[in-house]
């Protein structure tokens, strides 16, 4: 089937592609590839990593061992991968090379960063101390503190939020004064204690089994708090200084080694290592396979921009292989999508449902939660938030619907300011729970002709006929009969249906006694359908809590006595509704979609198209190993 003639309900699946490309610029094309967002690789039976790159394996150890020591001192930002081609072996050795060359000149300004640092945060601790010191005027002379031994001696314990003994456990020491230090995490404890050298060692246990420090007073100490303080700052500067310098030098030896260019060359080749599994190769060639979204005409420009020398065609896939499947729906359908992807991805032969359910979810929403001001308000924060959280553009609609029932209803942030456009929900319950039956019915009726087209898809419409047809007719035959004048007519229909669901059994199993055991499965089918059916129910329940707790918050401003009061009544009651009842009415959405509907047509039996992540040169410069 030709993609102008299928149908918009039914996914198409990725199209199969081959590149035939100079083996040295294989990596350049797989980039290329990437950066697209279109392409995912699978390799043909058989294939297997080309010694161009499973010789790489041996060398990423010693990669490692220099990243665990120096990957907080590499550059992040500005990394740029070589252009030309080499072969990979080459290029990670090359970029080896200069992380060691790097690594010898960078070691006395690291350890002297380290140094600068770690003394920084020591004082930082002290200066916790002195502020408190301060603060409670105590009269505790910190020069002779600074001195005392052997016989009592000073320290600072240093201990991670959360860690800290309780000072009633520390009666053993002689003095024993708890601070909060600001140094990072946020939360840490630091005691200044003095007692004896037994007494100092099992405290100094419990700092270094909590992961603490144990910090020895600075013998340069003072007897006053404040000057110790000024004292400490000082250094701290002088500090900051040296470490800002230490940092300069480190960028200046990563520019003079080239340090930039040998780490993007590094992640480069290690996500090549991470991403592909598999690739045919020759001595000149190597061959790319894969999936793809997109026509051959934007892979090839892809791949002609980026230099690498390469040959593109679109063919049959494999025989035996299973191609992943492409949901194509209009914009305003996508977010919906994310209800057919939480069950997996519907196949070939599957319908999509996003279209029909971009109009089913917020009507749905919109019935519970009826209001014009409050769906005002979400469909702006959904609208706000849909950047940064996709799921938040299902709130757009949703909102936009609860407004307009909100009309029907007449509610403005549960104030009846308007005449309502239908009826009152409390007016009239019965007709609110009515409503929503009458459509998660044709609901499901939708669901059960979707399965046939699904049949019709597979090429079995004849037996859906046989065996289906029936059913459906019975469903809608009992599902009418309390709603209108003709219940006998809608009975009957009823019957009919049951009638040729049986026949249609017997016909196909070719014998009479199928009619039996169809009857029986069809009377279970019948009461699972119509106790889904009557799930829809909640949906008029919510609606009519909704009103409730509108009519409560009514209630609550008439007993207040002042204006500003009523005003705080109406915008807190509005913002619990507005947060309790999202997330109730979301829920209960999401379960008549996955539960109710798509059971009736869904199996999702296809595959998810994984697109190849993108390289290293389109995602913010991190160093990673």
């Amino acid at each position: 089937m030709n993609a102008s003639a299928r149908s918009p309900l039914r996914p198409r699946p990725a199209r199969w592609f081959e590149m035939l490309v100079a083996r040295d610029d294989t990596t350049l094309a797989l980039e290329a590839l990437a950066a697209t967002g279109a392409v995912e690789l699978e390799a043909r039976d058989g294939a297997s990593l080309p010694p161009a790159f499973a010789d790489l394996r041996p060398l990423l150890p010693q990669f490692a061992e220099l990243a665990a020591r120096y990957r907080a001192f590499w550059p992040r930002m500005r990394l740029e991968a070589s252009a030309l081609p080499e072969p990979p072996v080459s290029a990670l050795q090359r970029s080896l090379s200069v992380l060691r060359a790097w690594a010898r000149d960078a070691e006395p300004l690291v350890r002297r960063l380290q140094a600068a640092e770690a003394e920084a945060a020591r004082l930082q601790h002290w200066r916790a101390v002195f502020a408190q010191l301060q603060a409670q005027r105590s009269t505790l002379d910190l020069a002779q503190a600074a001195q005392a031994g052997p016989t009592l001696q000073v320290r600072l314990a240093v201990f991670p939020p959360g860690s800290a003994p309780q000072l009633a456990g520390l009666a053993h020491t002689l003095l024993a004064h708890a601070f909060e230090s600001d140094v990072e995490p946020a939360g840490t404890q630091c005691l200044l204690t003095l007692g004896t050298p037994e007494q100092q060692h099992a405290l100094a246990s419990q700092v270094l089994a909590a992961k603490g420090q144990w910090l020895e007073p600075p013998q340069w100490l003072s007897a006053d708090a404040a000057a110790c303080d000024e004292a400490c700052a000082a250094r701290q500067r002088a500090l900051a200084d040296e470490a800002a310098g230490a940092r300069r030098a480190l960028d200046a030896a990563a520019h003079a080694h080239g340090l930039h260019r040998a780490l993007a060359d590094v992640h480069r080749l290690q996500w090549v290592l991470d991403n592909v599994h598999g690739l045919e190769s020759g001595p000149l060639l190597c061959w790319i396979t894969g999936w793809t979204s997109r026509d051959a005409a934007a892979l090839e420009a892809a791949v002609d921009a980026s230099g690498a020398r390469a040959l593109l065609r679109l063919a049959a896939p494999p025989a035996g292989a299973r191609a992943p499947m492409l949901l194509a729906n209009p914009w305003w359908a996508r977010p919906f999508e994310v209800f057919a992807r939480a069950m997996g991805m519907p196949s070939g032969t599957e319908a999509d449902p996003s279209t029909l359910l971009a109009v089913a979810v917020p009507l749905m929403f919109g019935y519970m939660f009826g209001d014009v001001g409050q769906g005002l308000v979400i469909a702006a924060v959904g609208f706000a938030l849909r950047r940064r959280f996709p799921l938040a553009r299902l709130f757009i609609a949703g909102g936009v619907s609860a407004a307009l029932f909100g009309l029907l209803f007449g509610s403005v942030f549960s104030l009846h300011l308007l005449h309502p456009l239908w009826l009152a929900p409390l007016d009239d319950p019965l007709a609110v729970l009515t409503v929503p039956l009458a459509g998660g019915a044709a609901l499901l009726a939708l669901g059960l002709l979707l399965s046939a087209l699904e049949a019709h898809w597979r090429g079995e419409l004849g037996a859906w006929l046989a065996t289906d047809l029936g059913f459906v007719i019975a469903y809608l035959g009992l599902v009418a009969a309390p709603f209108g004048p003709w219940a006998g007519a809608s009975l009957a229909l009823a019957a009919a249906g049951a009638l040729l669901c049986c026949a249609g059994h017997a016909w196909q199993a070719r014998r009479a006694s199928a009619a039996l055991v169809a009857l029986g499965e069809l009377a279970e089918r019948l009461l699972q359908i119509l106790i889904n059916t009557l799930s829809f129910a909640r949906v008029g329940a919510f609606a009519l809590a909704h009103a409730g707790l509108s009519s409560a918050i009514v209630a609550l401003m008439g007993a207040a006595t002042s204006t500003a009061t009523q005003a705080l009544v109406l915008v807190l009651g509005n913002l619990v509704v507005m947060a309790l009842e999202g997330l109730v009415v979301s829920i209960q959405t999401t379960r008549l979609v996955l539960f109710e509907f798509f059971a009736r047509f869904l199996e999702a039996q296809g595959r998810v198209f994984r697109p190849l992540p993108p390289p290293p040169s389109m995602t913010p410069q991190e160093s990673s190993t």
